[in-house]
């Protein structure tokens, strides 16, 4: 007879459970809660409100786009691509970046497609970060960087943006950074506040990583989607190209999110350890959309003046109806998203409100508290986050609707 076999008990938290953790659904007792953004859109969906929470588009982006990827379905492109992408749109990827930026990766060594910028991202982290490091973000963060982060066994390190401009302090940033900082995460334009990073502050990151001897990977996933604001890629800063790994994606700039099309470009010898990691998790994805995003890439520039100047006009008709319901409005130089503060209309606690205000008015948001650590939380505990990627007449139904809010608390 054997003896009885025990249990396995774990020496820590498993990957799940960190990876939980660090996106902020892992209660105290250990329970698997769901997302910020699950609750909110069943919360729209029960009460017909008009759902400004999670950031997707409402309409698809342009026909030829969409034409294309229709062509090379029937030129029959179904099939696995290669490992880092088909080659037509690493090349338009290298192309889009000498372009907008000056900056010439090489499409054979220096650029990989990703299943969104979400893969790039976690290929990223996971072929760099480990148990004993940090990897430093802004806070608040979105959401998939702390699962990542706790996924990697890494220690997720904060710098805070302090409103109404949401940029740092920088000697809070300076304090931030330690010997053991591996990775700094840097999102630009920013999810959630909207900050777009002026040259100042990015020159600063790119002297302490390089004071610190750490990594860069910065999301740049909203680079056309700025107000007034230049986007100034990491990467074109002195000191940084050869310790940087940019990524993006079709999803926001194209509004073909359903897609899942990223693009990660760097050095040869770190885009080489990350396609290490990505081709374990998907290996490929996507042929056919990935020749569409190549003829995306090659659109006029009047396109992309378009797109943001469309969202710009949409963000203005929803902070008209913010500021009507009595909020504290933070105008967004970038993204698909603006912030409130609660606070002047009494109410301190935006997650309470943000369950209350599908009913009180019919529309959806989301609460900034969930993007943050337990002292980001409190620091913006009355801060509201809402989407304004959404068609002109949803969004002036939702600008009137909020306008009525301070009538029905």
């Amino acid at each position: 007879m054997h003896p009885p076999r025990e249990p396995f008990q774990p020496a820590g938290p498993a990957p799940w459970q960190r990876a939980a953790a660090g996106a902020n659904l892992l209660g105290s007792a250990g329970q698997l809660g769901v997302t910020i953004f699950e609750e909110m859109t069943t919360l729209a969906a029960k009460t017909g409100a008009i759902n400004l929470g999670q950031g997707f588009p409402d309409e698809d982006g342009p026909a030829v786009i969409k034409a294309a990827a229709m062509a090379a379905i029937d030129a029959g492109a179904n099939q696995y691509a290669p490992g880092k992408g088909i080659l037509e749109l690493r090349e338009a990827v290298a192309v889009h970046q000498e372009r907008f930026y000056g900056l010439a990766p090489d499409p054979q060594t220096e650029v990989i497609i990703t299943t969104g910028a979400t893969e790039g991202l976690a290929a990223a982290l996971l072929a760099f970060a480990a148990p004993g490091d940090e990897v430093l973000t802004f806070e608040p963060f979105y959401d998939s960087y702390g699962a990542v982060i706790g996924l990697s066994g890494a220690t997720h390190v904060t710098a805070p943006l302090l409103a109404p401009d949401f940029f740092p302090d920088l000697a809070a940033l300076e304090a931030a950074f330690t010997d053991r900082t591996r990775v700094v995460l840097l999102n630009n334009p920013h999810n959630p506040t909207g900050a777009v990073f002026p040259r100042e502050i990015l020159q600063r990151v790119v002297e302490l990583a390089r004071r610190h001897d750490c990594l860069i990977i910065t999301d740049e996933v909203y680079e056309h989607l700025t107000f007034g604001a230049d986007h100034i890629p990491v990467a074109t800063l002195p000191g940084a190209a050869e310790r940087t790994i940019t990524i993006s994606s079709a999803g926001k700039t194209f509004s073909f999110t359903g897609w899942k099309i990223g693009w990660l470009t760097g050095p040869e010898h770190l885009v080489a350890a990350v396609r290490t990691v990505k081709q374990f998790l998907t290996y490929s994805s996507g042929t056919p959309f990935q020749a569409a995003i190549a003829t995306g890439l090659g659109l006029p520039d009047a396109f992309y003046h378009g797109i943001a100047a469309t969202l710009r006009e949409k963000r203005d008709i929803l902070s008209e109806g913010l500021r009507a319901a009595g909020f504290d409005v933070f105008t967004p130089q970038g993204t698909y998203f603006v912030n409130v503060d609660t606070a002047p209309l009494g109410i301190r606690d935006s997650v309470d409100l943000a369950r209350r205000l599908p009913a009180l008015v019919g529309v959806a948001a989301i609460p900034v508290p969930v993007f943050c650590h337990p002292a980001g939380a409190e620091r913006t505990r009355s801060l509201l986050r809402f989407a304004f990627c959404k068609k002109v007449e949803v969004l002036e139904e939702a600008a009137a609707r909020l306008a009525t809010l301070s009538g029905k608390l």
